[in-house]
């Protein structure tokens, strides 16, 4: 089954709120009266999930169906995937690691920036 771009977001999503309290695929299963496998599929994008099934996984999660939508706007895939994968890698670090990677990022682009306006000049 073709993954949607949409079903991969939610997945993510799911994904990210499991991490962030902790929580394996198997505990969020447990929680929610699911299978661990289907877990894995909904959070890889592979299973389009129901209403049903999102109002069981949100509660086990303790989050509102508003928190989980709670996303940015949707970009090409190409961008969704990368975004996605920062925010994973950012969630499960601490605010202190999380700065400090914002200030290299920060001196990262101006550097760019810098490089761009010499190779036009």
């Amino acid at each position: 089954m073709p993954r949607t771009a949409l079903a991969k977001i939610i997945g993510e999503r799911i994904r990210m709120l499991r991490k962030k309290q902790g929580l394996s695929q198997e505990e969020l299963a447990h929680l929610s009266n699911t299978h661990p496998t289907y877990i894995g599929q909904l959070e890889r994008g592979e299973k389009n999930v129901t209403v049903d099934t999102l109002d069981k996984v949100t509660k086990a999660l303790n989050v509102s169906l508003e928190e989980l939508f709670r996303f940015s706007t949707l970009q090409t895939p190409t961008q969704d995937d990368t975004i996605i994968q920062l925010n994973n890698l950012l969630v499960e670090i601490d605010n202190e690691d999380r700065e400090t990677l914002l200030k290299i990022i920060n001196v990262m682009l101006e550097w760019k920036k810098n490089t761009d306006k010499e190779q036009i000049n």
